[in-house]
């Protein structure tokens, strides 16, 4: 790595960027490493997971059943995180297929009214998300969410790099592109979290995330062509429907 490539500074900087974590304020020089920080973009899915799975198995161990602990599981993630995650997903879903040309699309994700498709989106993943989740803790495999929210992170550099940004204005323009250096950084360190957790399964579950975050990229490129902050909400999104799936399918 080149000097001054990765520094701590890019932490609290993920964290302030990707959750809703109280945390001091970052001095304004501080952002101009922004496209830098993507590498820490997995600890900032570690910040919100933890708390999360630490929840869900306090509940558990207070007698509530899967389901319910999985329903705070999911409480605790989406408080943590704003739901821009879910918002991006959703606005996504209403852009791709509400309009038909790249400006109206643009024009109907930016919108902050959600349509039909954005709610059938949230609908089936939150659902997904619950179910898998409550499966993964019925089979005493909880704890190995934290990886897929590792994972999941790092795949939204991957279309930070492949992908131009389709608007001149929003979140993913203001970070702007970062180095190829720094999003393989950041898979390294999601994959290496994630080896105590799933083992060596962490580098097929990547590489199908990646796979899926590729057939992501080629549709937002269809449509609107290139990727927003809203794109890269959905692509977390999705690979973590995804990751939860494949990890329900390994355990089961």
């Amino acid at each position: 790595m080149r000097k001054n490539d990765i520094s701590l500074v890019d932490i609290p900087l993920a964290l302030v960027l990707l959750t809703r974590l109280p945390l001091p304020q970052l001095a304004s020089s501080s952002f101009q490493r922004q496209s830098r920080a993507v590498w820490a973009f997995p600890l900032a899915g570690l910040a919100v997971t933890l708390p999360a799975c630490m929840a869900a198995y306090v509940g558990q161990a207070l007698g509530l059943s899967a389901a319910l602990a999985a329903g705070l599981f999911l409480m605790v993630q989406v408080l943590l995180t704003g739901a821009m995650h879910e918002d991006g997903l959703a606005d996504c879903s209403d852009g791709f297929w509400g309009g038909f040309a790249p400006a109206r699309r643009l024009e109907i994700m930016k919108d902050s009214q959600i349509g039909s498709y954005g709610v059938l989106a949230l609908v089936f993943a939150i659902g997904l998300r619950w179910h898998a989740l409550s499966l993964l803790l019925d089979l005493g495999q909880g704890w190995s969410a934290l990886a897929i929210a590792l994972l999941s992170r790092a795949m939204m550099p991957m279309l930070m790099v492949w992908l131009p940004n389709a608007r001149q204005s929003g979140l993913s323009q203001s970070v702007g592109r970062p180095s190829r250096r720094a999003t393989a950084l950041g898979l390294g360190l999601a994959v290496a979290l994630a080896l105590p957790l799933l083992g060596f399964v962490s580098l097929a579950v990547a590489a199908l995330l990646a796979l899926l975050t590729l057939g992501l990229g080629l549709v937002a490129r269809a449509k609107i062509g290139g990727q927003t902050g809203d794109v890269l909400g959905a692509c977390q999104q999705v690979s973590e429907v995804a990751g939860l799936l494949i990890l329900v399918a390994l355990f089961s």
